[in-house]
């Protein structure tokens, strides 16, 4: 059952906010009041709906006592419960303690593991795969910093992906990601096993977070490529070392001033994901039992291409659509994700 109390609050709420806005807030609250009434809406809207379908049904069952209605009623009750239901487990979802950083966009972070020139060669088949998906969803997707290795694979590659809800979505994929394989380079048809590392981090806005002049250290240096060869011959590219921390952020694009903008954008992203896991520890004390816990030492999912199949760990999924998948079709798995993280904490809640 739904917590009627609850949804009384939060209409409650919504009238609250309606009243204060109507009769002229201050200019700073207005923005806050704005945003709270736009979340709060939809969950308003499924309130009321709900509601007059619990009165329907209550309808319903009073014709069944009225003999030249009651084929009607018992035709009509099945449906209407169904739509209950359906609106009963959208309210739960609503309820749930929402993540501040959803609506964001993201930066994703993807590293070579084990495994050699292989692993750097599935770190691009990654980026590739993810910007594929990006395309797809309609979602703005930039390589902000790319270090490739001599064979075109992925030294590091940082992308800032932009879009409505894209950290919602992407933030399941943090972890390690592991493939089995035949590589390029293998000669006797021998199944490697190599990985990648992927950090999806939540985009923090400028100002957001504080980083005074003095705890920041930051060196310039030549841009280099594949290598180890020099792509131009100034100091271009810029590394920021976060001295708090030892977070080190660079970056080799070929305008030192770009370079900046970048590093500090992705320095500002590591330090808020350090504060969000900080306040998750506090709340959990096993943060690896939630799906998107963004563990990044954790094994999330196997990519074995001799059977075509993808495998993730956490939920025990497997798919065998491998070639659709890195071709950017992701929904399914994200999709099963978000599911299974969804009714963990309604479990908590006991809703």
């Amino acid at each position: 059952m739904v917590p009627e109390d609850r949804l009384d609050e939060i209409a409650a709420r919504f009238e609250f906010i309606e009243a204060k806005m109507a009769s002229g807030a201050e200019a700073g609250e207005i923005a806050r009041l704005a945003k709270e009434y736009s979340d709060l809406r939809p969950v308003v809207a499924e309130i009321v709906a709900w509601k007059r379908v619990r009165a329907e049904i209550a309808e319903a069952g009073a014709m069944l006592k009225d003999p030249e209605m009651r084929a009607l009623a018992e035709e009509e009750l099945p449906l209407l419960r169904d739509r209950l239901a359906e609106y009963e487990q959208s309210l739960r979802l609503s309820l749930l303690p929402r993540d501040a950083a959803d609506s964001r966009s993201a930066m994703v972070e993807i590293r070579p593991g084990t495994g050699g020139e292989e692993a750097a060669l599935f770190a691009g088949d990654l980026l590739r795969m993810y910007q594929r998906h990006a395309e797809r969803r309609g979602w703005r997707f930039e390589i902000v910093s790319l270090q490739e290795s001599e064979l075109g694979g992925v030294r590091e590659a940082v992308a800032h992906v932009e879009g409505a809800g894209v950290f919602a979505r992407l933030k399941y994929e943090s972890g390690v990601h592991r493939v089995q394989r035949v590589p390029e380079t293998e000669s006797g048809g021998r199944i490697h096993t190599s990985a990648a590392t992927v950090a999806v981090l939540p985009e923090a806005e400028e100002g957001e977070v504080d980083i005074p002049a003095g705890d920041i250290r930051i060196d310039t240096m030549r841009a280099s490529g594949a290598g180890g060869q020099h792509v131009n011959t100034t100091d271009s590219a810029v590394r920021i070392t976060h001295l708090p921390t030892g977070i080190v952020v660079t970056s080799s694009e070929k305008s030192q001033h770009r370079n900046r903008e970048i590093a500090m954008q992705v320095l500002r992203a590591r330090l808020y994901d350090l504060e969000r896991q900080r306040a998750a520890d506090e709340r959990a004390a096993d943060r690896r039992a939630q799906v998107g816990s963004g563990d990044r030492s954790e094994r999330i999912r196997t990519y074995n291409f001799p059977q075509g199949r993808m495998t993730d760990h956490r939920i025990n999924l497997t798919l065998y659509r491998l070639d659709q998948i890195m071709q950017g079709d992701l929904d399914e798995v994200i999709d099963a994700l978000t599911a299974d993280d969804q009714a963990r904490k309604l479990a908590e809640m006991g809703v």
